[in-house]
């Protein structure tokens, strides 16, 4: 057995190796490649001390989120309970529409919304309102 029998496999295995780690993304490549969820256009007003601002109990309001978010995965709470949504869907956008509870009046609640995007990444954000009585 000469030396070049035994250094060729070392030096193909290396080569292997290499390139696959090559290929691979780094966690801030796969943050490119995956974006989050994009959350538009709530229309209440969300509360604000200065103004004490108040949205009626039972309104209808509306959140859009991004068209590349799976709209199996979205859910929506006010004040930790979930609330039924409608989904309306094109190419641009999804758009929710839900009631606020009318259970709720005279309370403080947080809307929150969560979704997952197509390519996994998820988010979450929400609105603290304050329903009138």
């Amino acid at each position: 057995m000469t030396i070049t029998t035994i250094i060729k496999p070392v030096f193909l295995l290396a080569a292997l190796l290499v390139s696959g780690t090559a290929w691979a993304y780094s966690p801030e490549e796969a943050e490119l490649v995956c974006k989050k969820p994009k959350f538009t256009d709530f229309n209440l007003s969300p509360y604000n001390a200065a103004d004490n601002n108040e949205v009626p109990a039972g309104a209808e309001f509306i959140i859009k989120i991004s068209a590349y978010v799976d709209p199996t995965t979205i859910k929506l709470t006010a004040k930790g309970e979930p609330l039924p949504f409608k989904v309306e869907s094109n190419i641009s956008f999804h758009k929710i529409t839900a009631k606020l509870p009318a259970t709720l009046n005279g309370q403080y609640a947080r809307i929150n919304v969560s979704a997952k995007a197509v390519l996994g990444c998820d988010d979450q954000t929400g609105w603290l309102v304050k329903v009138a009585k």
